[in-house]
């Protein structure tokens, strides 16, 4: 296990991967800005749906997450170049962590992914060799790296592509229905708008998704397909930035392939003055020891988390429980109406809520799953108590699953000041599911 682990390999692969790794983190942060998505997500909603039990997290006041995202890009700018680079990786990792957790309206699985390559990226020797920090001191300098470097990255990716695949083997997914719901809103798009309305289309992104993800990793490690599967790989990130837009993740998924290829490819090909590492060494650390539990500890919650949801009562597409964290990304849709409605126990008026008072047209699309309504009851329950006025608090939330006809989410009847959050089971106060949806 030792030799497995810490054998000393060339590091060409690592420094190249912290090059590109640092400019896309640093194009994720300052293209949140250039875009909108700070001002829509962060300056424009009156409050945020942070995930539940981080309520301290909160936007800073003003125009505060600009500066934000512009000194987090400014540490990814340093994490590319090496400069110092422990200090950048561990602030962009604080920075962006603390933005994962601040928001759920915008939630991706890729933000999440983020989060693990950013620590990851936080304990590896990536700043040895072209960095500032090896110029500026020698004695840093180093043209090799313990194998787990590798090991590592590719268990993670694995698991997550692997996930991925086994997500999608459900109903919705192998008919067809969800692709073609896709791709509805793709009808615009120029020149191929009209090509993704077909069902050959649908059922092509169905299967090339399912065995692309479950494939690309073992294609990959093994030589005859390594490069097959790499130049199919491009096409298939490239199409997923194209139709889907979902920012630097396919342009990630490709610099991690560095890691796959022969480490004197990539010496020849990006670092070729620096000295190519033959040696056949064995250098066991002294924290070996708590690094092999930090291996054991990551990668059993890494494959537990995403079976959390077979062990929790209910449908995970209607519930949502033990979705989050669990690489079901693009499975399901969910449309329908909302409105909450307000009885005043002390004048005995009752009242509706006007939604777009508090929420922006994004924002009322979280009403449709129950964390959310959970945590928007909480917000105007603390808005009432703080003016001394006892309320009770009714929803009429029904929800349509990939088409189909709405049911409610919640019972109508149910005061929802009284629910509480688990966060670990089930909450019976959700509304099973219904018969229509046989999955």
């Amino acid at each position: 296990m030792n030799k497995l682990l810490f054998k000393q390999v060339d590091n060409s692969p690592l420094i190249v991967f912290r090059v590109l790794f640092g400019l896309l983190i640093a194009l994720e942060a300052w293209g949140a800005i250039a875009t909108g998505w700070v001002k829509r997500t962060f300056i424009e909603p009156e409050f945020t749906f942070n995930f539940i039990g981080f309520d301290f997290l909160q936007p800073l006041p003003g125009s505060g997450m600009y500066f934000y995202f512009a000194v987090m890009g400014l540490f990814g700018v340093f994490v590319m170049l090496g400069f110092k680079y422990r200090l950048s990786i561990i602030a962009y990792t604080l920075l962006w962590t603390s933005v994962y957790l601040m928001q759920k309206t915008s939630y991706n699985n890729h933000y999440y992914l983020l989060v693990l390559l950013l620590l990851f990226m936080s304990i590896v020797p990536a700043h040895r060799h072209f960095s500032l920090d090896a110029m500026l001191n020698p004695d840093l300098k180093s043209i090799k790296m313990p194998n787990w470097v590798v090991l590592f990255i590719i268990a993670q990716l694995w698991i997550v592509y692997t996930y991925a695949s086994m997500a999608k083997f459900y109903p919705d997914w192998l008919d067809g229905t969800f692709p073609e719901i896709l791709m509805r809103g793709k009808q615009h798009f120029w020149l191929v708008g009209d090509l993704l309305q077909e069902p050959w289309v649908h059922m092509s992104i169905c299967y090339v998704g399912i065995l692309f993800d479950l494939l690309v990793i073992p294609l990959l490690l093994w030589k005859r397909t390594r490069n097959v599967i790499f130049i199919f790989s491009i096409f298939f990130h490239l199409f997923n930035s194209f139709i889907f837009h979902i920012g630097i993740f396919p342009y990630m998924s490709l610099a991690f392939t560095v890691f796959f290829f022969p480490k004197e490819y990539i010496h020849r090909k990006f670092l070729k003055s620096k000295p190519f590492y033959k040696a056949d060494e064995v250098k066991v650390p002294h924290l070996a020891p708590t690094l092999k539990l930090f291996f054991i500890i990551w990668f059993i919650v890494q494959l537990v988390l995403p079976m959390r949801h077979h062990f929790i009562e209910g449908n995970v597409f209607w519930t949502e429980e033990g979705h989050k964290l669990s690489w079901r990304m693009m499975l399901r849709s969910k449309s329908g109406s909302v409105s909450f409605k307000i009885k005043n126990l002390n004048t005995g008026k009752t009242d509706y809520v006007r939604l777009d008072k508090y929420l922006t047209p994004k924002q009322r699309g979280t009403l449709l799953k129950p964390d959310g309504v959970y945590q928007f009851t909480q917000h105007l329950k603390k808005e009432y108590a703080e003016k001394e006025i006892h309320i009770e608090i009714y929803a009429r939330v029904r929800v349509s699953l990939n088409g189909r006809e709405p049911s409610y989410l919640v019972d109508p009847q149910l005061d929802l000041t009284t629910i509480e959050w688990d966060y670990f089971f089930h909450n019976d106060w959700i509304e099973p599911k219904p018969d229509s949806i046989d999955f």
